[in-house]
C-alpha cells in the first residue's frame, strides 16, 4: 500500500489522465496524456497549471519579525514592503543551504513558501532559531501556479485587480468564492501567479480554470524542464545542505546590506564562510552547459577536463523551447568561464559540452 500523501487534487488528477508519481513523500502528477514536451511548449506559448500543493505553507509573526529572520536568513528583510516577495535561503553553520524559501511581507506577518521535501525540518528549524516568534502552518490549504504568457488575461478575466500586481509581489484575493492569496511569481520562467486556495475550494477552482481554452494542467516533468531552461536552481539537486550561495552562483539572493561591509553583514549561520567565499571566492561554481549532440546528459554526470573530473551535473534534461539539451552543474571556479569546452562522461563515452550563460531561455516576468 502507498505510503505517500495526497494533495487536496489527487482525485482531479487521476480524472484528468495524469501519471501519477511519488515525489517529495506525495503521490503526484508528472505528466497528462499529451506528454512533457507538449505540456512544456504549451506553458511557454499559453497558459499552464501546477499543482504543487506538496509545498510548506506558514506564516512567521512577532515583534521584530523581519529582524528575527535575518538571523537565519542572509537576506533583506527590513527593506521589504509590505506585500512585496523575496527569495530567501535558509542557512547552516557550516555555510551550506538547508532551503531556498519564498517569503512574503504582509501587513502583520510574513507568509513563507517551503519546499515539500524540508518543509517538517524547515518548521522545526524556524520554531527553534525564532524563539520570539510565532511560527504556524497555514493549515487545509492548496497551491496553484498559472504560468505562460496568456496567464494574467486568464486570471484577470476572474479577477481584473490581479493584473496590477508586479513581479515578487502578492495579495489577498477573492476568487470564485475562495479567499485567496495570490502572488505574481513561479519557477518557469514565465510569468504567472502562485494562488492559495482552501482545500475544499481546490478542485471547482482548478476546473474553473482549465475551462478557459488557453489553459491545460501540466505536470510535474514539464515544471523540471521549464524550470531547468530558466536556470532555476532545484533544492536537493542544484544546491543542498552543502552548497554555499556563492558556489551556487546565488550572491544575488544576498542583499548588499547583509554582505560584508554592509549595515547589517553576517548573523546568520554560516555568515563567516560566506562572507570568506565572497571576499575570496569558492573553489567551484554553478554553471550551465549546453550538450553536443540530442541526448541529454543527467543529473551525477561527471564532467572532465584533459582527462581530469572537475565537476558534475546536476541537473540535466531536454530543453524543448531551445530544442536541444541543457544542463546545470559545478565546475572548479578557474574553469568556469562562458565557452570553455569540456566532457561529459556518459557510459564510458566522452559527450563535449561546452559552459554557456544562464538562463538558456529569456525569463519574462512583469516588472
Amino acid at each position: 500500500m502507498s505510503t505517500e500523501k495526497r494533495t487536496a487534487l489527487y482525485d482531479w488528477h487521476v480524472a484528468h489522465g495524469a501519471k501519477i508519481v511519488p515525489f517529495a513523500g506525495y503521490s503526484m502528477p508528472v505528466q497528462y496524456a499529451e506528454g512533457i514536451v507538449k505540456e512544456h511548449l504549451w506553458t511557454r506559448e499559453h497558459a499552464g497549471l501546477f499543482d504543487v500543493s506538496h509545498m510548506g505553507q506558514l506564516f512567521v509573526s512577532g515583534a521584530d519579525v523581519a529582524g528575527s529572520l535575518e538571523r537565519l536568513l542572509p537576506v533583506d528583510l527590513h527593506g521589504l514592503e509590505v506585500n512585496q516577495q523575496r527569495y530567501a535561503l535558509l542557512m547552516n553553520a557550516q555555510g551550506g543551504i538547508d532551503d531556498d524559501l519564498m517569503l512574503t511581507r504582509r501587513a502583520n506577518d510574513f507568509y513563507v513558501v517551503v519546499n515539500a521535501a524540508c518543509k517538517d525540518a524547515d518548521f522545526a528549524k524556524l520554531q527553534a532559531g525564532l524563539p520570539d516568534c510565532k511560527v504556524e502552518w497555514w493549515p487545509e490549504r492548496a497551491l496553484l501556479a498559472l504560468q505562460g504568457p496568456e496567464a494574467v488575461e486568464v486570471l484577470a478575466a476572474i479577477e481584473p485587480k490581479v493584473r496590477d500586481l508586479t513581479f515578487m509581489h502578492g495579495g489577498a484575493f477573492t476568487l470564485l468564492g475562495a479567499e485567496c492569496w495570490v502572488s505574481r511569481s513561479g519557477y518557469t520562467g514565465e510569468d504567472g501567479y502562485e494562488i492559495s486556495v482552501p482545500n475544499d475550494k481546490v478542485a471547482a477552482f482548478a476546473d474553473a480554470l482549465c475551462s478557459d481554452a488557453r489553459v491545460k494542467p501540466i505536470g510535474l516533468g514539464a515544471r523540471d524542464s521549464l524550470r531547468l531552461e530558466a536556470g532555476l536552481c532545484l533544492y536537493g539537486n542544484d544546491i543542498d545542505t552543502t552548497t554555499s550561495p556563492i558556489e551556487a552562483s546565488l550572491i544575488w539572493a544576498i542583499q548588499k546590506v547583509r554582505r560584508p561591509g554592509g549595515d547589517r553583514a553576517g548573523g546568520y549561520p554560516g555568515a563567516d564562510i560566506v562572507a570568506r567565499h565572497i571576499e575570496a571566492g569558492a573553489s567551484r561554481k554553478r554553471v550551465g552547459f549546453s550538450i553536443e549532440g540530442r541526448a541529454p546528459v543527467r543529473a551525477h554526470t561527471d564532467v572532465y577536463h584533459n582527462g581530469e573530473k572537475v565537476g558534475t551535473i546536476t541537473s540535466g534534461g531536454f530543453g524543448a523551447t531551445v530544442n536541444a539539451p541543457v544542463a546545470m552543474g559545478y565546475v572548479r571556479t578557474d574553469l568556469a568561464a562562458v565557452g570553455t569546452k569540456l566532457t561529459a562522461k556518459v557510459r564510458d563515452k566522452d559527450v563535449p559540452i561546452e559552459i554557456v550563460a544562464m538562463p538558456f531561455v529569456r525569463k519574462d516576468y512583469k516588472k
